[in-house]
Parts: structure tokens; C-alpha cells; sequence
């Protein structure tokens, strides 16, 4: 069987320009991928709708659900008779658009009160606002330089048709010439959702930008040694294209969460390139052109390969998460490092082969002596003089450390892991935060308008409840509707309030229960079909709906709780279904499956790299290069707790992430290390000369990488900027166990030779 690499190798050394061409064809496919991508707001990101918890958020959504946009109108005085009539004409003007139900407000308070006509004078509308409700004047009127109206939307349309409407909305209120001194603002779920989209890919373009310019002047900095040392960063950008161009062909959404895969994949995609730039210009000193690149992809490329694939299994893990996006950026991170994988096998030999590359000291070596036109095979004394002194002395300390760390391996594990032992037990500690305002900045006008909200009419966040029995409409059911609602206020100082099909009922009937199923029938029908929608489905289906105070995600989690536990003492009769949904509902969950995925993404990803490692090398010793990154991982959970950061639906990847990002550099040490001692060093030389050899490299790339990670603390989003120093922190830890830890677990691992075989 032909080697895939050594057949590889042939093509590009005989047929350089063949192998660009098709380079560039797959380029540009990639490009028009790009243009196909969406980006993912709602409850999508956060709760796949394929389990049951978000089938059923779902079927509340579409049944019951009946969105609204708040419109928030401002002036010197909104109970001006100009500026009233605006609102009534702006509302009329939205009552008309497709898909919206209808319209509330000031005005249409005032018209109730006024025989459905507004008033024309300001004397008519003081005295109908002093005879209004006092609780209905709060709500719609909290001072006269504001009032809120509602426009609330057909139950059940889609994310897509929602942002239709809003748009619509948004254009009437543009073209709506409102009175000098009055401003109109739309708030909501819907405009919140749509100004984070706009935010996000605001956002995802700074951050590559950001990343893309500090990893050059890193590269510029650490890798100016070798000859065109900026290629690496081209091969980093090409790697993107392809990643986006994947998404795009593949429907994969960009999420917040998703965001935090560039940079991070700027990051490792750089590595690769530099694996593979740094062992073209290590043996182009020694060969010819052609052997170097021959040996650059068939030495090199495997252990970058199975590095690679290591990576990716810890990635993939993320998938089996049970938050979509986090799914997502495991998607998206292993689409992006196979990327940068291939950009870094294709693009360093075949550009070396087009622009005849030749190394640094190859041309000080031909100026020193310009009567010769051919290549010297290896390196002179004077080359040696001349290469950078700083690599060179960072080249022999690294040696000296992995030496002496070899000699004496057992303090250094047992110091090390006595750290990572502490650290899994802080890790306990770290608080989890899973509410999506708390992401955003906190200055985005779209979370400001909804505070405003808040602040004015109270939370607007429910908590529904679904019933479903053969016959909801007896009077049994019906009753326990009634009073269990009547029991769940009265016992919580959360709730403010319960509506329900009994409530309704209760008020079309003078406040009176109806005790027969045909009386129950007889009221139902005479109650409108939009109102009476909001709680019934058919006969078998109703919900109860309570409103809450405003209050943090963790006291609406306790909540929850005591709602479930209402239920139970509080038993439904017999064939009633009772289950607790809504937005309040998935993201209080979502903090328990913050809690339990981080742990499962974690084991998933070592489970995954010891198989992979095992299949690969099919001998126990396999297990080497994950025993850093159980320390690593330990170390994370210390440095979370100490930096008094908070575990959301993006650092919980961090676990899987580290697993996969820290296995490369382990494994780069183990087979260099495997290469040294097949050509007969002792193990001490061994372990020095593969972290001298592959320290330089990775140290350089991963030092790239911190750049590229430090790019996601420039994030307004704070779910991103966190999620940013913590990784630059992890990837420092994954540089020092490869580096440091690693020799002394090779040394005490290999220190019977037979174990290694």
C-alpha cells in the first residue's frame, strides 16, 4: 500500500503548480461557503428542541407563546394632545401589519374611558387618567415623560418571520415623523435578540482582526529567524476561509459561544503551520530542496497529523454536551483545526517549492563566498555563529531543563499533582452564571431599553405551567386549575400573580366558578378566540401562567424547585400532566447542565484521546502524553476559583478544550522523543534533545497562540472576554506541562525500556 504522505510529497515536488491550482479551486469554494453563513440567536443556542424539556418549550411557543414588542415613547410631556394622537396613529398603523395581534397602550386606555374616542383636549385627558385604575396608569403611564404600549405578535411564528416584523415595525416608527421632542424606542425579546446578532458579528470581525495583528507581531517577534516568516499567518487566514466556507456549506450557525472558536482556532491553526515551516527550515540546511520537503511531509506531517486528530476528538466530545451552541463550537473548532491541518500540508512545501525556498544562513553562507553557485549541504561553523543567539540559548535551556528533569522525575509529579489535587477541589467552587444578560455588554442599548422595561412594568418573564389530560374542561380539573394556581401565589412572594383558562373564565362569569361541564362549555365559547387561545388548546391542553417578581437566574432556579415541589404536595387528579416550561425554565436549567456538561466534556475528551492514542499506537504507553493534562485541567479549576471567574455555557468547554489543545504539545514531545531514541540516544539525551528540538517550535506557536486567545479580552461581549483569560491562562499551562512535565513522565514511563516497546 502507497503511503499517503510519501504519495503527497511526490505530487507536490513533481507538480507544484497542478497541486496550487487545485489549492485555489478549493479556495474559492470555501470563499462562496462564507457567504452562506447565518448567525443564531433565541432559545435554539441554548436547548436542543429534539430532547423533551425543549420539545415542550417549543410546543408552549408556537401554541401559547404570543410575543411582544414593547415601544417605549419619550418626551417633555407624553400626555400632550399632539404627541397622544401620534401614538394612536403609530399604533393603528402596526394593528395593520400581517402577524401582529394587536396593540396596547395609554391611548387605548384613555379611548375605553372616552366612549373609543380619543381625547381632544388636555383638560378631557387629566380627569380620564384620574378616574383610570392606578395600577393600569403605572403600568402604561410611570411618569409623564414616558409611556410603554405593547404590540403583541400571532402566537407561534418562527425566529425568521419574528425579525420580519420587527424590521417592518422598525420602519413604520422611521417613517412615522413623530412630534419635535419625541423619540420612539422598540424593546423587547425580539429587538434584544436582534441587536445582540448585529453585536455578535460586529464583534466576530474585531476579534479576528485583532487576533490576526497580534499573532503577526508574535510571529514577527518569536519566528523572524526563518525565511518568509509571516507565511504561517497566510496558512492561519487560508484555514479560516476554509472553516467559514464549511459552516456556511454545512448550515453550521455562529453563536456567541461559536465566536470564541476563531481566535482560538487562529490559535492552533498557527502551530501547525509553524510545525511544519520550522522542520522545512530545519532540514533545508541538510538536503536538497526537494528531500527537504519530502521529509518535512513524511516525517513531520504524521505526528502533526495524529496530534491533530487528538485535538479534534477533544473537541468533538463538546458535541455530546447538552447545550446546543457548545455543540457548536466543537463543530466549528473541529472543522477549523482539520482546516488549518490541510492549509499547513498543502501550502508550506508547495510555495517552497514555487519560490525555491531557501533558508537564512544559506544566503549569509552564499554572500561569504559569491564566486560558488551551489548550495553547501549542511550548516558551517560561521553558520552556527550566526543564527540567532537568543533561540540559541532558549534552544539550550530548554535541553538543560528537560536533562535535569529527566534525572529526577518523581519530585516534580508528585508537586505537580498535589496542586492539580487542590485545583479539582476548588473547582467545585466556581460559580456558574447562565443568564444572557450577563454576556452582553452591559452598555448595549437593546439591555438598557430592557431594563427600562423592567424597572417600569415589572418583570415580564412568566413561568408557565402545562396541563394535558384526556379532558381538561371538567370540572374537577377545571377546579384544581383554579386553586392550585390560587395555591402556588399565595405560598411565594416571587409571584405576583397566576392567569389561566379558570382565570379567564372567572372573569366572564362574574367571578363565579362554573360547576357543570356544560356550564364550563356554555362560558368557554363566549370567551374570544384570542383570548381564550392564550391558555386552552383543543380540550385536551391548557397552561397556567405565572407572573414573578424581577429577580436573578439563581433565586428563579430555587423557584423552579419550589414549584415542582408545590406540585407534588399538591397532587393534580388522576391523568393530568403537569410539566413546568419557558424561558425561565431553560435558563435556570441551563445551569445545571452548565454544571454537568463541563464535568461530562471532560471525561468524554480523555475517554476519546486515550482510545484514539491507543488505536494509533496500539501499547499502553499510549496513555503518556494525557497524564500533563490531568494536571493541567486540575490547574484550571485553581486558576478559575482564584480569579473569581464564572463558569458559563462558553468556559465550560474549557475542560475538553485544554485536553485537546495540550495533548498536541505532548504528543510532539513523545514522538520526537520515539525518533531520538531509534537513532540510539540514551533517554536523558533523548528527553533533552525533543524538548530542545520541538520546545523552540512550540513554545513559538503557543506563545502565537496566547496572542491569538488574548484577542477574546478585547470582546465587549463579557461571556467572550472571560472565556479569553482563561485560555490564554490554560495555554501557559499546556506550554509549561509539555515542557516540564512531560520529560518526567517519559522519563519515569521509559526507565524500564521494555514498557515503551
Amino acid at each position: 500500500m502507497i503511503n499517503p504522505f510519501y504519495w503527497l510529497a511526490k505530487q507536490i515536488t513533481e507538480h507544484p503548480v497542478r497541486v496550487a491550482w487545485i489549492a485555489v479551486i478549493i479556495f474559492l469554494i470555501a470563499l462562496y461557503g462564507t457567504t452562506l453563513i447565518t448567525m443564531q440567536t433565541g432559545n435554539d443556542a441554548y436547548l436542543d428542541k429534539n430532547t423533551p424539556r425543549g420539545a415542550l418549550l417549543n410546543h408552549y411557543i408556537d401554541t401559547y407563546g404570543s410575543d411582544a414588542i414593547m415601544v417605549i415613547i419619550e418626551s417633555d410631556d407624553v400626555t400632550n394632545v399632539d404627541t397622544l394622537w401620534y401614538i394612536d396613529r403609530l399604533l393603528n398603523h402596526i394593528q395593520n401589519q400581517q402577524s401582529v395581534d394587536q396593540t396596547s397602550g395609554i391611548v387605548t386606555l384613555l379611548k375605553q374611558g372616552n366612549g373609543g374616542v380619543l381625547p381632544r383636549s388636555s383638560a378631557e385627558i387629566t380627569q380620564l387618567l384620574r378616574k383610570s385604575p392606578p395600577e393600569l396608569i403605572q403600568r402604561n403611564l410611570p411618569s409623564n415623560m414616558m409611556t410603554l404600549s405593547i404590540i403583541t405578535l400571532t402566537p407561534g411564528l418562527s425566529d425568521e418571520k419574528q425579525k420580519q416584523v420587527l424590521n417592518n415595525i422598525q420602519t413604520i416608527v422611521k417613517r412615522s415623523n413623530p412630534p419635535p421632542g419625541v423619540s420612539v424606542t422598540l424593546s423587547g425579546e425580539q429587538a434584544f435578540d436582534e441587536e445582540m446578532g448585529r453585536e455578535m458579528g460586529s464583534s466576530m470581525g474585531s476579534l479576528i482582526i485583532a487576533a490576526m495583528i497580534l499573532m503577526i507581531i508574535a510571529v514577527l517577534a518569536l519566528f523572524s529567524h526563518v525565511r518568509y516568516a509571516l507565511l504561517p499567518v497566510a496558512i492561519v487566514a487560508s484555514g479560516l476561509i476554509l472553516t467559514f466556507g464549511l459552516m456556511g456549506l454545512t448550515g453550521t450557525q455562529i453563536s456567541m459561544v461559536v465566536i470564541g472558536a476563531f481566535p482560538v482556532l487562529i490559535g492552533i491553526g498557527i502551530d501547525y503551520a509553524i510545525q511544519m515551516h520550522s522542520r522545512l527550515d530545519e532540514e533545508i540546511y541538510k538536503s536538497s530542496l526537494t528531500k527537504a520537503v519530502t521529509t518535512t511531509i513524511t516525517k513531520t506531517s504524521p505526528s502533526v497529523l495524529i496530534a491533530m486528530l487528538a485535538t479534534s476528538t477533544g473537541f468533538i466530545a463538546m458535541i455530546f454536551g447538552p447545550i446546543p451552541m457548545v455543540g457548536d463550537f466543537g463543530i466549528t473548532c473541529t472543522f477549523g483545526v482539520m482546516s488549518c491541518y490541510l492549509a499547513a500540508l498543502i501550502i508550506v512545501p508547495v510555495f517552497a517549492m514555487l519560490v525555491h525556498y531557501r533558508g537564512k544562513r544559506q544566503d549569509m553562507r552564499m554572500n561569504e563566498n559569491s564566486d560558488s553557485h551551489l548550495m553547501v549541504d549542511g550548516p558551517t561553523s560561521s553558520d552556527l555563529k550566526q543564527k540567532s543567539s537568543l533561540i540559541d540559548r532558549y534552544d539550550q535551556m530548554l535541553g538543560r531543563i528537560a536533562f535535569k528533569i529527566s534525572e529526577r522525575p518523581v519530585p516534580i509529579l508528585i508537586f505537580v499533582f498535589i496542586i492539580a489535587a487542590a485545583g479539582f477541589t476548588l473547582d467545585n467552587e466556581v460559580p456558574i452564571s447562565a443568564d444572557q444578560k450577563t454576556f452582553v455588554p452591559s452598555d448595549m442599548p437593546a439591555l438598557l431599553d430592557m431594563n427600562k422595561v423592567t424597572r417600569t412594568m415589572g418583570s415580564t418573564t412568566t413561568v408557565p405551567i402545562i396541563l394535558s389530560g384526556d379532558n381538561a374542561l371538567q370540572p374537577l380539573i377545571f377546579n384544581w386549575i383554579h386553586d392550585f394556581g390560587a395555591y402556588v401565589v399565595e405560598k411565594n412572594s416571587k409571584i405576583t400573580g397566576v392567569t389561566s383558562i379558570a382565570t379567564l373564565v372567572l372573569d366572564y362569569n362574574n367571578q363565579t366558578l362554573p360547576r357543570t361541564p356544560s356550564e364550563i362549555s356554555s362560558i368557554i365559547e363566549s370567551i374570544p378566540e384570542e383570548y381564550k387561545n392564550r391558555y386552552l388548546n383543543g380540550k385536551n391542553e391548557a397552561v397556567l401562567e405565572f407572573t414573578t417578581t424581577d429577580m436573578e437566574l439563581s433565586q428563579a432556579r430555587d423557584l423552579i424547585k419550589v414549584i415542582r415541589k408545590d406540585m407534588e404536595w399538591y397532587p393534580s387528579p388522576p391523568g393530568l400532566t403537569v410539566r413546568v416550561t419557558g424561558s425561565l425554565e431553560m435558563f435556570s436549567a441551563l445551569m445545571d447542565d452548565i454544571a454537568r456538561s463541563k464535568s461530562l466534556m471532560t471525561v468524554l475528551g480523555f475517554v476519546f484521546i486515550f482510545g484514539f492514542l491507543l488505536l494509533v499506537y496500539r501499547r499502553i504507553y499510549a496513555a503518556l502524553p494525557l497524564i500533563p493534562i490531568i494536571v493541567i485541567v486540575g490547574w484550571n479549576g485553581a486558576i478559575m476559583y482564584l480569579s473569581g471567574l464564572d463558569y458559563t455555557p462558553l468556559t465550560a468547554v474549557l475542560g475538553s478544550m485544554t485536553i485537546g489543545v495540550a495533548s498536541e504539545y505532548t504528543i510532539l514531545i513523545m514522538e520526537r522523543c520515539e525518533e531520538e531514541l531509534s537513532r540510539g540516544l540514551t533517554l536523558h539525551d533523548a528527553i533533552a534533545v525533543s524538548v530542545q528540538k520541538i520546545g523552540t517550535a512550540i513554545t513559538v506557536s503557543g506563545l502565537t497562540t496566547v496572542f491569538g486567545f488574548a484577542a477574546l479580552m478585547l470582546s465587549e461581549f463579557n461571556i467572550v472576554a472571560n472565556f479569553g483569560i482563561t485560555t490564554v491562562i490554560t495555554v501557559g499551562f499546556s506550554l509549561a506541562g509539555a515542557i516540564l512535565i512531560m520529560p518526567a513522565v517519559i522519563s519515569l514511563a521509559y526507565q524500564n525500556r521494555d514498557y515503551a516497546e
